[in-house]
């Protein structure tokens, strides 16, 4: 499906582009590092339609991404999305949306990554976590292309802020947690991705085993010659002790297969689908 400007109504681009100037201050003065939270973001109509489309765990295009510093699953897959979810994101990576975040953040020639790598519908189910950390610095499959800014759309149908899940944004020292955001529905949040932007939701969640903290996340990107690659750089909040052990030794696991998805030139995707059939017993016919 591709994106007839035209005919898509479900973002207000107009709205949002009245609101830059004033914005532009807030997102780049924002600690711990630039950000800005956007509530009603979506037309009613199109977040009530793009929350009907989003599919559970068990449906076509879902990985899983289960270890010791997360448990959440991602569909990067546009083409098993519906209609609503495909035509947001085409929108939200399109020149138009992509120039305003140029504007908002200050950054010039974004790229937006319509691979999704990484990134996508992303939910997190009961127990579900994402511990805090740095995000990866470089394409996986885009040597050249430096990872600078990252956009939450949040999709859950009705939150309880019992339920846990509230993003949180860590001081670039790792020693206070200086902003957090309820993944309300129809929320979103953009932020710098740095070297030092901690930022997770480390508490398992606690809503009920039918619902889930839901979310599309769409990452943007600048051309650099020498960008300086890293993985995912995890960290242990103050006081976990111990626990800095296991955070580490997983980091370090996960820098081995990062390396060696960027090696074979192969994405997250593929190499779920890989390891699911290493995975595999004799005989067995179904993962």
């Amino acid at each position: 499906m591709s994106l007839n400007p035209t005919e898509f109504t479900g973002l207000n681009l107009e709205r949002w582009e009245r609101s830059l100037s004033g914005l532009k201050e807030q997102y780049r003065t924002a600690q711990p590092f630039p950000h800005v939270v956007l509530d009603d973001f979506l037309e009613p109509d199109c977040l009530t339609q793009a929350i009907q489309e989003f599919g559970g765990v068990d449906s076509e295009g879902w990985i899983g991404y289960v270890h010791y510093n997360e448990r959440k699953f991602s569909n990067p897959n546009i083409e098993t999305w519906g209609p609503t979810l495909r035509a947001v994101a085409q929108a939200l990576n399109g020149p138009r949306f992509v120039g305003m975040m140029n504007e908002l953040t200050g950054i010039d020639d974004l790229i937006a990554d319509t691979s999704m790598e990484g990134g996508g519908l992303h939910q997190s189910l009961r127990g579900g976590f994402l511990n805090i950390h740095a995000d990866f610095t470089v394409h996986p499959l885009h040597p050249t292309w430096r990872r600078r800014v990252n956009l939450l759309l949040y999709l859950n149908d009705e939150w309880s802020p019992a339920y846990g899940g509230a993003l949180e944004l860590w001081s670039t020292d790792m020693q206070r947690r200086v902003s957090t955001v309820e993944p309300r529905a129809n929320r979103v949040v953009i932020f710098n991705t740095e070297s030092d932007s901690f930022h997770g939701h480390p508490e398992p969640l606690q809503c009920p085993a039918n619902e889930a903290r839901k979310s599309l996340a769409l990452y943007y990107f600048t051309l650099d010659s020498d960008p300086m690659v890293r993985s995912t750089e995890y960290r242990a909040r103050p006081g976990e002790g111990l626990k800095k052990v296991p955070i580490y030794l997983d980091k370090q696991a996960l820098r081995i297969y990062d390396r060696t998805k960027r090696r074979l030139g192969i994405s997250d995707a593929r190499m779920d689908r890989l390891l699911r059939h290493l995975r595999r017993k004799p005989g067995r016919t179904s993962p």
